[in-house]
């Protein structure tokens, strides 16, 4: 399986340019699924785009979209199209709590959930343990987190204030706590990077989405190789 991507992966570089190929080879160095980011209920694209893009910038691949009430829109003129490099795992099931299924998932693949919140505080956003898988929180500017969510969070973080505001939109705290925590990560000796395998599969899809008509362009490629 490994050798047949890597043949899809030649047969694809072909048709982009060297740079990019070099971005994307340069980009999947820096990827990492040991943070990854919950939103839940966020409705003002503009806040939810800028966080998208602040993902992508310190470079965690994983964003999941929680929509119980609210239906989460992509702002392009603020994602600037770096939703294209992202994993994004949508849980908008009707009837039933798609918080709960998100947690469910995010927990039985051994991440510590951390509820970003003004309400209740265990930890400053500084102090949390880069050892762990951590899942960031974060919910609408005027409700916040519901209370099912901070109920069931591992954890409850604070970005510390020092003036007369209470709270960070949602685009600055996530990018806030994005920054110090694979900050703090990168500067360890753990194993943050993706695996191998999961390097190949994104440097395809990432072709891919670089190459006009490249779902097809791939589809070709299996033509010619079953019948070679």
């Amino acid at each position: 399986m490994a050798a047949a991507k890597q043949e899809l992966i030649a047969y694809l570089s072909e048709l982009v340019t060297e740079a990019r190929r070099k971005k994307i080879k340069s980009v999947l160095q820096q990827r990492t699924r040991r943070v990854t980011v919950i939103l839940e209920d966020i409705y003002q694209p503009h806040n939810a785009s800028a966080v998208l893009r602040s993902c992508d910038s310190f470079g965690v691949q994983d964003v999941h979209i929680v929509e119980n009430k609210n239906a989460f829109t992509v702002s392009h003129g603020v994602t600037l199209g770096s939703d294209r490099w992202l994993t994004l795992s949508r849980y908008n099931e009707e009837k039933i709590n798609n918080t709960e299924r998100c947690l469910d998932k995010l927990k039985a693949d051994g991440y510590t959930i951390v509820a970003t919140t003004l309400h209740q505080q265990e930890v400053k956003i500084d102090e949390l343990a880069a050892e762990k898988k951590l899942a960031l929180m974060f919910g609408s500017e005027i409700s916040g987190l519901s209370e099912f969510a901070v109920e069931r969070a591992d954890i409850c973080a604070k970005i510390p204030m020092l003036g007369f505001s209470e709270s960070f939109n949602i685009s600055v705290s996530a990018a806030l706590c994005l920054y110090e925590v694979t900050n703090r990560l990168r500067k360890q000796d753990l194993n943050w990077s993706l695996s191998e395998e999961e390097k190949l599969d994104l440097e395809i899809n990432w072709l891919r989405q670089s190459i006009r008509g490249g779902e097809l362009v791939e589809k070709r490629f299996f033509e010619e190789r079953s019948s070679s």
